[in-house]
């Protein structure tokens, strides 16, 4: 593991509240940003905080999240979703994040996520595809 990848480094990202990131349940007028967009959103923070940090042809995936989301943004609003590092064990790290919007705090919580070599991973990938195609 690269010897920059210590606890304590940090993003922030803003994210425009687009339809695409909105379920209309209450109505279009009252669109709010979804739970699954949330969480895609944040993993792509840490993602791509670790990007910053590891060496080429490393990537990771996620491997566990605990998401309290606390509050509703509206279609047409912002919200900043900044995630620290604060455990690095070899491979499998932890974030802990927060999002707000301009008037609260949205979301707050912890991902895991797990540096793998991604050549490696795509031939794993690739072999349980073939075998799921031979079993079907």
């Amino acid at each position: 593991m690269s010897e920059v990848l210590q606890p304590g480094l940090t993003s922030t990202r803003r994210y425009d509240i687009d339809p695409a990131r909105t379920i209309g349940f209450m109505g279009d007028d009252c669109r709010v940003y979804s739970t699954p967009a949330l969480l895609y959103d944040i993993e792509v923070v840490c993602r791509d905080l670790l990007l910053e940090h590891v060496e080429a042809g490393k990537d990771s995936v996620g491997t566990r999240i605990e998401l309290d989301h606390v509050g509703a943004t509206l279609l047409g609003m912002w919200v900043e979703i900044t995630v620290r590092l604060v455990e690095v064990n070899g491979p499998a790290v932890v974030f802990e994040f927060t999002a707000r919007d301009a008037l609260e705090e949205v979301a707050r919580g912890r991902h895991s996520r797990f540096v793998v070599g991604a050549e490696k991973t795509a031939q794993r990938l690739k072999a349980k595809l073939a075998k799921a195609m031979a079993a079907a």
